[in-house]
């Protein structure tokens, strides 16, 4: 799909059936629209933050937990690495909201001007969760479904086209596992300063020898 594609999204095409298809469950389950506007806006950053504060306790008890701590450090950075490599795309592509440009749909979030593409709050619970998902794979599934369901939400409120949320899962996940081969490594000296120090238990579960 083109940049220009993108950005008019007429009415006769997969991305915006697909938007109603979504958004159009609204109709139906009214009782779900508050639960989904939070969730969508708010409530996975949380469930994220404890999936991976969770997977850090785990981790600090394994023989690799330098580098496995190091790799969670890395997950809420790359998240912020890949919104500052949106900026320039959203700026570039300029796709404006559904909203602005196809009547019908059932806008649950208010407020939304800036550029459509990519979906910030897509590709930084991807960012997170794949960050997670490296270290830990179970509690880092959780995190991948919580991160889907995020965008999810978004075509629920309808506030994003299903190109916006997958281009934000694919740079989200693309940042976190690039970054997670070089940017991970160099945090591993950090870490094993800090388990020198007195902070040790944020890198280890192991008391700290004797003498």
């Amino acid at each position: 799909m083109s940049l220009q594609v993108l950005a008019e999204s007429t009415d006769d095409n997969l991305d915006i059936e697909v938007l109603r298809d979504v958004n159009g469950l609204t109709e139906h389950t009214s009782w779900a629209h508050g639960g989904m506007e939070f969730m969508g806006e708010y409530g996975m950053f949380a469930v994220l933050a404890v999936l991976g504060l969770l997977a850090w306790w785990r981790v600090r008890s394994r023989p690799d937990h330098v580098a496995a701590v190091a790799g969670l450090v890395w997950a809420p950075l790359a998240a912020l690495v890949a919104e500052l490599a949106n900026a320039p795309l959203r700026d570039w592509v300029d796709r404006p909201r559904p909203f602005l440009s196809h009547d019908g749909l059932h806008v649950l979030v208010q407020g939304k001007t800036d550029p459509s593409f990519a979906s910030d709050h897509a590709l930084t619970t991807m960012a997170l969760a794949v960050g997670i998902l490296l270290v830990d794979r179970r509690i880092g599934a959780l995190a991948v479904l919580a991160a889907v369901f995020t965008g999810f939400a978004r075509l629920y409120v309808g506030v994003h086209y299903p190109t916006d949320v997958l281009a934000g899962f694919a740079l989200g996940a693309l940042v976190a596992l690039v970054g997670s081969m070089f940017v991970g490594r160099l945090l591993e000296p950090v870490v094993r300063m800090v388990e020198r120090g007195p902070l040790r238990p944020l890198v280890t579960a192991e008391p700290r020898p004797a003498g």
